[in-house]
């Protein structure tokens, strides 16, 4: 038996014993070793079970979960929205995939080690750090075909819709889902290349250049996120919208250069201000507000667009007319691809993103509702991702 952080139901997170799922065929078994032994990785035999500690992450405002085997797991907005208010993404009937409903392990962005490789995986070994990539998909559809897995008809995560997750001593995932990390990328930091590869690939999928200048409403991890991408791609001129005084503080931190209010500041003059009179190229929704949207939409400049990354909780409207008579456009972008988190590690190896200030707090695993999810519905302007350290403080049966 191992310990797991399962969502139960709307506001019912429990530190539950589940059982240890075996490694199948073209799976890997991802873990955590302890800090003691990791010297003795090169030495191991793929056989040799040890006990294992893991860390991970409980991350602020947007919602899906990010965990982490070897160090880290990370929980971006789906989680929280899913204690606040679900299930919504987390299935209560059998996922048609993974066929798993509640209670289910939550942790979706994480990081760890390899522990234990299945029959027919040959290039990957135990000992080898990894991040995990959680996106599930059925590989039939037409969007898979197209090579599309992250617009799959049936997708699903990690740590929301089965196949265990990073908020527990171990997971069972297949081969092609693991990334190998650098030497010279911390395990912590690892664990953020799931987020960070959400935004990679709405930069990416969108028609920004190198010169733009670029609008993102929102301040919380994804908003964060995309000003590194843009920093790191050479965005000209970057311009955050942000309710949160602290939040505005990290984004210009990160690269920021220039921090409104949409309070005190009016954001739709201020911007084309900024921007010679005409608006921004590109403006990326992270906020998912209806007056945000209104305001992006009239921000951009003749022929711009507007990249909507968030995960809205309510029906949203749209003015066709602010559209058409600007031949304005409007996109959606989901997730990442593959690539996307060879390139996002690639970047963190290089220097070219530093994302370890987006770490705010560590606690334990078995204060993953209190120091968690409460921390971030109550003191949500202070934080961005919060720790877990999974294998200290869990008490033993």
């Amino acid at each position: 038996m191992m310990k797991a952080v399962r969502f139960h139901g709307r506001r019912d997170i429990r530190l539950d014993n589940v059982e240890i799922v075996q490694c199948g065929r073209g799976q890997v078994k991802v873990g955590a070793l302890p800090r003691f032994e990791s010297a003795k990785i090169s030495i191991l035999s793929e056989s040799v079970r040890l006990n294992r500690l893991s860390r991970g992450y409980v991350e602020a405002v947007l919602l899906p979960p990010c965990s982490s085997y070897n160090d880290e797991t990370d929980s971006i907005g789906s989680d929280l929205h899913e204690y606040l208010g679900g299930a919504s993404l987390i299935p209560t009937s059998p996922h048609p995939i993974t066929n798993e409903k509640v209670p289910l392990t939550l942790g979706h962005e994480f990081s760890g080690t390899i522990e234990e490789v299945g029959e027919d995986v040959y290039d990957i070994k135990v000992g080898s750090r990894v991040a995990v990539q959680p996106i599930i998909y059925d590989g039939t559809c037409n969007a898979c075909k197209e090579g599309y897995i992250n617009c799959c008809d049936n997708n699903g995560f990690v740590g929301i819709s089965g196949w265990g997750g990073g908020l527990s001593e171990h997971v069972v995932v297949p081969r092609k889902a693991v990334y190998e990390i650098p030497d010279s990328v911390s395990m912590d930091i690892a664990a953020l290349v799931e987020p960070l590869s959400v935004a990679w690939h709405a930069v990416n999928t969108s028609p920004f250049k190198e010169g733009d200048s670029v609008l993102i409403l929102g301040g919380g991890p994804i908003g964060l996120a995309v000003i590194q991408v843009l920093v790191a791609k050479g965005a000209k001129k970057i311009i955050v919208s942000e309710v949160a005084v602290r939040r505005r503080e990290f984004a210009r931190q990160f690269g920021a250069h220039y921090v409104l209010d949409p309070t005190t500041d009016d954001i739709v003059p201020r911007v084309r201000e900024l921007c010679d009179g005409s608006g921004v190229n590109v403006a990326f929704d992270a906020a998912g507000v209806q007056a945000g949207l209104d305001q992006a939409v009239q921000a951009i400049r003749a022929r711009g667009t507007l990249v909507n990354i968030a995960i809205w909780e309510k029906p949203a409207t749209i003015t066709p007319n602010w559209f058409c008579f600007r031949e304005r456009r409007y996109m959606g972008v989901a997730t990442y691809q593959g690539g996307d988190f060879q390139d996002v590690i690639d970047a963190i190896a290089s220097g070219r993103l530093n994302p370890g200030p987006m770490i705010t707090g560590k606690i334990r695993m078995d204060e993953v509702e209190e120091k968690g999810f409460k921390a971030l519905v109550n003191d949500k302007d202070n934080h961005v991702k919060i720790l877990i350290d999974i294998g200290l403080g869990v008490p033993r049966d």
